[in-house]
């Protein structure tokens, strides 16, 4: 790896005390909260930024085609990001680039309350398929760490945890995992991570999720909306070439008028007292907030403005409708992700898999929200 992409210890060092600084200026005496009970050590490196994209030679893969590809789904977005599918990839090759590159991975997870239960099928899940041979720290923020499951983790894979407080209600937990994110990246993680993923902990994995997944800041489109134009479009591109002209410009404006429609479909904030507002004809897509990841600078941006903008809206007496979720999906409405991964990388076992998911990489579980969640899933 080329040396000029690391800062050297000196600069490091003094990255990290500055950190640390502003850490206590931001969080305004927060930081007392969030305590450190395991702390393992990590080789030092600076800011990550990606290298040349080179791998090594003798590497067997299929032959990538310009005439072959997948044909039900697009797979690249409007502003020329990826969009991440099944059979958009090689994992052979993508592995070995950064393979290469080396990057360590952090995994922050919450798990407050009974929420605990679902560690175990996180974690033996994650071993299992979560860029797998990549070194990963999943970062555990609890309030019961005694129930903290003993996993036996591969070579350059650990586990962190962190205390927090507990909540009385789920909206809360939501909301807090923004705050102890951007401290714990002050305060830790920056020294320790190249990149960062933001999951939840009731999810577990059913297949690779691998290095096709990384950029400097990849968004999940939620499985509930990603077709709402799908059956316009299907229309649209089976008209026969001999229906008459009005009937096509007939179409054409249905579109038009169904697509503002649409776009007020998404579960976006639309009252404009909140942070998270985004007005009625605007919107690309509506992405999760189960499942996002990018570099730890990037996100840290990301998680830092989440965190500023719920307690804006605290301040004014009013919580967004999808809490962090909405500040999520404003943020990224105006800040493009550089790759967006389809709903293979956040399903769920309540639903039906429909043709063009061809895989499920990590699906969220079946649970009693009424009996799990502190004030009874209100």
């Amino acid at each position: 790896m080329k040396t000029k992409m690391f800062l050297n210890h000196d600069a490091h060092a003094t990255h990290r005390v500055c950190s640390l600084l502003n850490s206590y200026d931001f969080v305004s005496g927060y930081h007392e909260q969030l305590k450190f009970v395991e702390i393992e050590g990590c080789s030092e490196k600076g800011r990550w930024t990606i290298g040349d994209l080179k791998m090594q030679t003798g590497l067997k893969y299929e032959q990538p085609s310009t005439q072959k590809g997948r044909t039900d789904v697009n797979a690249v977005t409007n502003w020329n990001a990826p969009l991440v599918w099944e059979g958009t990839f090689d994992p052979v090759v993508i592995d070995a680039i950064y393979k290469r590159l080396d990057p360590r991975v952090a995994v922050v997870v919450l798990a407050v309350g009974k929420y605990t239960r679902f560690l175990k099928g996180f974690l033996e899940s994650a071993e299992k398929y979560f860029l797998v041979d990549f070194r990963v720290t999943y970062y555990i923020f609890t309030d019961n760490k005694q129930d903290v499951p003993k996993i036996e983790l591969g070579t350059g894979r650990k586990i962190t945890v962190l205390d927090v407080p507990s909540a009385t209600r789920w909206q809360d937990v939501v909301l807090s995992r923004m705050k102890w994110a951007t401290i714990a990246i002050d305060k830790q993680i920056r020294n320790e991570a190249d990149y960062l993923f933001m999951m939840d902990v009731d999810s577990i994995f059913r297949s690779r999720f691998g290095a096709e997944s990384l950029s400097p800041l990849s968004a999940v489109l939620h499985r509930g909306y990603y077709k709402v134009l799908i059956f316009l479009l299907q229309y649209l591109s089976s008209v026969n070439g001999s229906l008459h002209l009005l009937s096509v410009l007939v179409c054409l404006l249905l579109f038009y008028l169904c697509v503002e429609q649409l776009l007020n479909y998404f579960p976006y904030e639309r009252r404009g007292t909140s942070k998270a507002y985004i007005p009625p004809d605007e919107g690309d897509y509506y992405y999760t907030a189960a499942v996002w990841g990018g570099y730890l600078e990037e996100m840290y941006k990301l998680v830092k403005y989440c965190y500023k903008q719920s307690e804006e809206d605290a301040k004014n007496n009013i919580e967004a409708v999808w809490q962090e979720e909405s500040h999520l999906n404003r943020y990224l409405l105006y800040n493009k992700p550089t790759k967006v991964l389809s709903p293979e990388y956040l399903w769920a076992d309540y639903d039906q898999v429909p043709e063009d998911i061809r895989v499920v990489r990590i699906s969220q579980l079946v649970k009693n929200y009424a009996e799990v969640r502190p004030n009874g899933g209100q």
